[in-house]
């Protein structure tokens, strides 16, 4: 499974980049605002930085919802670096651009998909990824990881060659099951990345070996 961090936090991402288990990075809207990123140059120049720091797909999302707009906004986003994947909304008018991208050689990353159904369009349509936002499922009652089960069995049924991208990642526990489910990309925040390291067995072990180490 490959580590994504879900952030446009350029000191976070070179954290993650520096553990040597960074493939990637996923970014939205809000992101963006969390960190003070206005204006389309701006916006472009951030990406350029990501870029810079991380040898691997770096999702940007179009701000548009109607096809033509999401076309164009995608092909100035491909252009900024090669690595780019498009980040495109599940509606119609995304599907439609998806497909669109596929057949230009643009790559995609589809956000927003609650549901098996949605999964399967975006995969039909050429998205290299599918995004189910499992943490905002559990919070709607459902169990978030259970579509990530679900989408991994439809696709390994039908042969689908779309990645399955878990995002909305809330802990540590969501990034293990995920991988159990068979999900191809988990992108968290550097908080869940970082939880992993941690177990209090670990803590004791190491105390215990650096006392011992003072008697030898």
């Amino acid at each position: 499974m490959k580590f994504f961090i879900d952030t446009a936090n350029l000191a976070q991402i070179k954290e993650a980049n520096e553990l040597g288990i960074l493939d990637g990075v996923t970014t939205n809207p809000s992101l963006m605002a969390k960190e003070g990123i206005k204006g389309e140059q701006n916006i472009i120049n951030h990406y350029k930085a990501i870029c810079e720091l991380v040898d691997g797909d770096i999702s940007a999302e179009v701000l548009s919802t109607d096809f033509a707009s999401m076309v164009e906004e995608g092909k100035k986003l491909a252009a900024i670096h090669p690595n780019i994947v498009v980040k495109v909304p599940m509606i119609k008018d995304g599907v439609k651009a998806i497909k669109w991208f596929t057949d230009n050689g643009i790559k995609t990353n589809c956000t927003l998909v609650f549901s098996a159904g949605q999964a399967i369009l975006a995969a039909k349509a050429g998205a290299k990824y599918v995004s189910p936002f499992i943490g905002r499922i559990d919070d709607s009652g459902w169990e978030g990881t259970d579509l990530i089960a679900q989408i991994a069995t439809i696709y390994a049924v039908q042969s689908f060659k779309t990645e399955i991208l878990a995002a909305s990642i809330r802990n540590v526990n969501h990034i293990i099951k995920c991988a159990e489910l068979g999900a191809d990309v988990c992108t968290s925040p550097l908080d869940s990345i970082l939880g992993l390291l941690k177990h209090p067995l670990t803590d004791i072990g190491l105390a215990k070996f650096l006392e011992d180490a003072k008697k030898m």
